[in-house]
């Protein structure tokens, strides 16, 4: 082979290389922004199943204008999207605490419904995290990673 022939090849290699390094940093972006739209999605349904229970009259298996009570079936606490659970207090920015698969024990007129993803977050170390802030009439999420 000659010189160039050789020059060919080894620019062709690099450039291949280049190719297969960008698709994989797109790859993984839109995999970490599709686990994160997912959890959020869920939040705002599993926030939408504690309002119901908060409005509905404690006689009816309600919470009687109070979410002390509401608890996530088996099936809510965790999905291919990541895993779910409840709790008082906002979650920490720092260490991110987990909150409970167990009802609302206390009387609360807010709560919290915390998701951790599957896919690393932005920080690319931790998994994708974010919170709802369930109030009777309104509901707020916050990405933390």
């Amino acid at each position: 082979m000659g010189q160039q022939q050789l020059l060919l090849i080894v620019l062709g290699v690099i450039i291949v290389g280049i190719a297969i390094a960008v698709g994989l940093a797109v790859f993984r972006s839109e995999s970490q922004s599709s686990n994160r739209n997912n959890l959020i999605t869920d939040l705002e349904r599993l926030a939408s199943m504690a309002q119901e229970y908060y409005r509905k009259p404690s006689s009816m298996d309600g919470g009687g204008m109070n979410f002390m009570g509401f608890a996530l079936s088996p099936l809510d606490t965790g999905n291919a999207d990541g895993s779910f659970s409840l709790s008082t207090q906002p979650p920490n920015d720092a260490d991110f605490k987990r909150g409970s698969t167990l009802p609302i024990g206390t009387p609360a007129s807010e709560i919290y419904i915390i998701g951790c993803g599957k896919e690393t977050g932005n920080d690319n170390r931790r998994a994708v995290k974010a919170y709802a802030t369930v109030l009777p009439d309104s509901v707020a999420i916050k990405i933390m990673n």
